[in-house]
């Protein structure tokens, strides 16, 4: 009996050990939402050193005791708790989206919101501006204060003036710089291309985020005077294959055409001028040109993306076509898209490697935008063709021939002053460019072993583009050149950008973690070749029969360049506790551009913040978040500088001024000017901001004020004659000072299952004024007279004022033509009387968008308002005269003219201020209503959308668009209304 005791008492003994004894504990670590593997997942035994990670198919194995808890972490992910009570832990891991928001992209490395110091804004996919968008700008439009994004205009594919806190230089490129997956973009442009973004497809885009303020910006010095747009495209996840189609169909109407005289209007004005020669000319016809020239246009997106796991690889591959037509006739836009990622982790989760690969062929047909002012200005009493024309058009089922109609000199030619005919322009010019582009880079981060926290990072990237175009003019097109027998331009550009960047991370938590560094320090080399040619040829047919090979009708044209920028960077975070963060940033870099003694810039930036919310005395107070911001910091510009300015450079002269030596033609080379003292523009910016969140995470938003002073910027100045090789240099003259307020408002009043809805609206004030400039600068040439300029920079002044004169009006508020006002009062008219008068950039602008869901139905609104910019209206200053009547031709003109009786063209009427109108406006942008079928294919939902795009505008502004890049509205291209309709499918 006892001995049983001794053994029952050894059997209660073991039992705690057998309960507590180590064990291999394995699992799967998978994504909730999708069920795919996780890599990468830190598994910790609570309260100890002892971890490891999942590999590339979630996997993870670990030696634990029984009642020991596992903690598994991984960024973007609620961090889990499991108590091990067997050999299997398997775990599906839910996305934080208050975590995954708050990560942001920035140079060289990602830092969340919260310890976020600069002035950045990041919109995501889910927020991106909807409807049938072609380039990455357009996202962005009206989604962050203080960023105006402007389409040239409404041709497909169009490019896109994006000016973050207004203009910040004069001459040099004021577009921000862009960053795709780490590869820095050249701002050059690419021959043949509308917009040089077009390159990407907007369904591979993640997110984009924009560094705003210098504390933000100054990690890239030298190219970030004017802000960064960071662009994250979409990356692969471990898992089964999963297939995404994006399609959308689009109709494309014109809105808008300008205010001309009808044919029956402008017969009853030529008939009052008594004028018999006049009224002789008329035809008797009623043509509306502009609705001639203008079509209804279709379009259509096609997006095909693949996103899974190839051996435990994580890749997504996408295909994308766009097909898109302009309304005005013979205007096309096609693309086609390609795109590879993969981002593999080897040795251990120690080395992960990201590979980018993108491709696009883009294909562009170019209307003759000509057409757009002949429509404005041809005769609408006579028609399209004419059976005594000379130009031949078709030939008529009663076996005539008929041309199209011009106004003709006794020789048969066109009269040089007449309207060419807009359909003549469309049918005989062919101009079209293909551009095929590649960007691609590796990037490599390595977790150096022998200390934790420093990775080692490379990336290296490669741009290139090749682009080949051509113009061709058909002989039959109507002109005043005798023996004139067609003209052709060929052209090819090939550009290269070679990108090597070489990092240092280090991060570390000490004492707790109440203190932690994130260091880093690199060196970027970056190199950019251009290849130009092009070939101008213009036929003159002999009175023999034979083709004029003359050089003074071809011209030959190349072109090679080649500069570097070479930088080192360093940039130090420091946290304490979660309440107080320094951020200082150092970048010099070296451009070929400039001369070796002034080729160096150093730009330094520190920015300050302070997390209050996490104070003791604001804890469990009236804010979730507030934070407060303060920064200062330098960035370079010489983007658009031309190269090596410094050194003598020759030009070949052009094919008619060639010299003459017996019966050949030879070139000449001429000198440049020069000028060895070119240093960088550098801009200052001063930015102090608040971010907050209250009532329970409903309201939440971000407040900005800064002054930002740009100094040495360069401008256009004379030089003392035979003291260069032209009396004009580009040099460092100038100065200017942007300062504003930015303020953003999100509100969430509700967020539930059924129903979810967000406001967001922005709001950004901006002034802009030239500090310093010893020469006043003419700019913004109009068309009316010759040479004449209505814009000028000049101290004290916003750039590109409007310089006017004061228009005098009678009693009934008609303008008095020619009667302008005196204003230094020395009894002349002249010059001296213009004053400044507006300009084009808002005061003030507002970003309105609605984001509701209801159970399957989703609908998001977006507007844009403007205020205080004005645009000169140069097609109604130079057509609302009775005076066009001249040299036997017939001119329409702007039914302006009705009001107010002006008879001839001249500087007082051209530059009165009469035709600077208030631009101000109210866009809708797009409105996109949505339906989801959340098991339609194979228990994968479907997604059917209708949306509107360019819905209403609202303005005072009577040209046929308020929204004028420059200012300067002169046979503006208008933009479209747009409808949408659309499928989103998984499968």
């Amino acid at each position: 009996m006892r001995t049983l005791h001794r053994y029952a008492l050894l059997l209660m003994l073991m039992i705690p050990i057998g309960i507590f004894a180590q064990q291999t504990v394995t699992g799967i670590v998978t994504e909730a939402e999708t069920g795919y593997p996780m890599p990468g997942v830190n598994v910790v035994i609570k309260g100890t050193t002892t971890g490891t990670a999942t590999d590339f198919d979630g996997n993870f194995s670990i030696e634990a005791n029984t009642g020991d808890i596992l903690v598994f972490t991984y960024i973007g992910f609620v961090e889990q708790e499991i108590t091990v009570s067997g050999s299997t832990v398997n775990v599906a891991m839910q996305e934080d989206a208050e975590q995954l928001d708050e990560v942001v992209v920035i140079g060289y490395g990602t830092v969340s919101k919260k310890d976020a110091t600069g002035a950045v804004n990041t919109v995501s996919a889910e927020d991106f501006q909807k409807g049938p968008i072609v380039s990455a700008q357009q996202l962005i439009q009206g989604k962050v204060a203080g960023v105006s994004v402007v389409s040239g205009s409404g041709a497909p594919g169009e490019g896109q003036t994006v000016r973050i806190r207004g203009n910040s230089s004069l001459t040099l490129n004021s577009d921000p710089l862009y960053v795709i997956d780490g590869i820095p973009l050249d701002n050059g442009g690419v021959g043949g291309s509308r917009n040089p973004l077009n390159t990407i497809n907007p369904n591979d885009i993640e997110s984009m985020t924009v560094l705003k303020d210098a504390s933000a910006t100054s990690i890239y010095g030298a190219r970030a005077a004017n802000g960064v747009v960071m662009i994250t495209t979409k990356k692969g996840k471990v898992g089964d294959l999963k297939f995404n189609y994006r399609v959308n169909t689009s109709v494309y109407e014109p809105t808008n055409y300008i205010d001309v005289l009808s044919a029956g209007e402008f017969r009853a004005l030529t008939m009052s001028t008594g004028n018999q020669n006049y009224i002789n000319r008329l035809g008797n016809a009623s043509t509306d040109w502009q609705d001639l020239i203008y079509t209804t246009a279709y379009g259509s997106d096609h997006s095909l993306s693949a996103t899974g796991g190839i051996k435990g690889i994580p890749f997504r591959a996408s295909l994308g076509y766009t097909d898109q037509g302009g309304i005005l006739k013979d205007d096309s836009f096609e693309r086609i898209t390609g795109n590879l990622n993969l981002t593999p982790r080897l040795l251990d989760d120690a080395l992960k490697l990201e590979i980018n690969a993108r491709f696009s062929n883009t294909k562009n047909n170019f209307a003759n935008r000509d057409a757009i002012g002949a429509a404005v200005s041809m005769d609408p009493t006579h028609g399209v063709y004419d059976a005594d024309s000379p130009f031949y058009a078709y030939t008529g089922q009663d076996g005539v021939d008929y041309g199209y109609f011009s106004w003709l000199t006794n020789d048969g030619l066109q009269n040089s002053n007449a309207t060419t005919n807009p359909i003549a322009l469309l049918n005989l010019k062919q101009d079209q460019a293909t551009i095929n582009r590649f960007i691609g880079n590796i990037k490599a981060d390595y977790k150096v072993p022998f200390l934790e926290g420093l990775t080692a990072t490379i990336n290296a990237g490669y741009d290139v583009s090749d682009s080949e175009g051509k113009t061709i003019t058909a002989s039959n097109m109507p002109t005043a050149l005798d023996g004139y027998d067609g003209a052709r331009t060929d052209y090819t550009q090939n550009t290269k950008n070679y990108l090597l960047d070489a990092y240092l991370n280090y991060k570390k938590s000490f004492n707790e973690e109440k203190h932690t560094i994130d260091a880093t320090v690199g060196y970027s080399y970056q190199r950019f070749e251009y290849d130009n040619w092009s070939r101008n040829v213009t036929r003159i047919l002999n009175n023999d029969g034979s083709l004029n090979d003359d050089p003074a009708y071809n011209q030959e044209f190349i072109d090679k360049s080649r500069n570097v920028l070479l930088s080192y960077f360093g940039r130090v975070n420091y946290d304490y506790n979660n309440k107080y963060l320094v951020t200082a940033t150092l970048r010099a870099d070296a451009s070929s551009k400039l001369n070796p003694d002034d080729r160096w810039g150093f730009f330094p930036s520190v920015a300050l913040a302070w997390n209050v919310h996490n104070e003791n005395f604001l804890k469990d107070g009236f804010f979730e978040q507030l934070k407060l911001r303060f920064g200062y910091g330098e960035v370079g510009n010489v983007s658009g500088l031309g190269d090596y300015r410094f050194l003598t450079q020759y030009i070949a002269s052009t094919s008619t001024a060639r010299y003459q030596f017996g019966d050949s033609f030879y070139q000449t080379y001429r000198p440049q000017p020069i000028n060895e003292d070119l240093r960088w523009e550098v801009g200052n910016t001063i930015n102090a901001g608040l971010d907050y969140t209250i009532f329970d995470g409903k309201v939440y938003g971000a407040f900005n004020a800064y002054i930002k002073t740009t100094k040495d910027l360069i401008a256009t100045t004379l030089v003392d004659p035979f003291t260069n090789f032209s009396n004009r240099i580009d040099a460092n003259i100038g100065d200017m000072e942007n300062k504003g307020i930015e303020i953003e408002v999100g509100y969430k009043p509700v967020d539930t299952d059924d129903l979810t809805i967000n406001i967001n609206y922005n709001v950004s004030f901006n002034e802009n004024k030239i500090t310093r400039l010893p020469d006043t600068q003419p700019v913004g040439g109009i068309s009316g007279g010759t040479g004449n300029t209505i814009q000028q920079h000049e101290v004290g002044v916003a750039p590109y004022s409007f310089l006017v004169y004061k228009q005098i009006y009678d009693d009934a508020g008609n303008p008095i033509e020619g009667a302008v006002a005196d204003l230094n009062g020395d009894g002349i008219i002249n010059s001296d009387d213009r004053y400044y008068y507006k300009d084009p950039y808002a005061d003030i602008i507002m970003g309105l968008n609605l984001n509701m869901r209801y159970k399957r139905f989703d609908f998001t609104a977006t507007s844009r308002a403007n205020f205080g910019n004005y645009a000169y209206n140069n097609t109604k200053s130079n057509s609302s005269v009775l005076g066009l009547y001249q040299n036997e031709v017939l001119y329409n003109t702007h039914s302006n003219i009705l009001s107010t009786d002006f008879q001839n063209i001249s500087d007082r009427t051209l530059l009165s201020d009469y035709y600077v109108e208030n631009a101000s406006f109210f866009r809708m942008d797009n409105i996109t209503l949505g339906y989801t079928l959340p098991e339609a294919i194979k228990d994968n939902p479907l997604r059917v959308y209708v949306s509107a795009n360019n819905l209403f505008v609202i303005t005072n502004y009577s040209g046929i668009d308020p929204e004028i890049t420059g200012g300067i509205d002169n046979n503006f291209y208008p933009r479209p209304k747009v409808f949408v309709l659309g499928l989103d499918i998984n499968f």
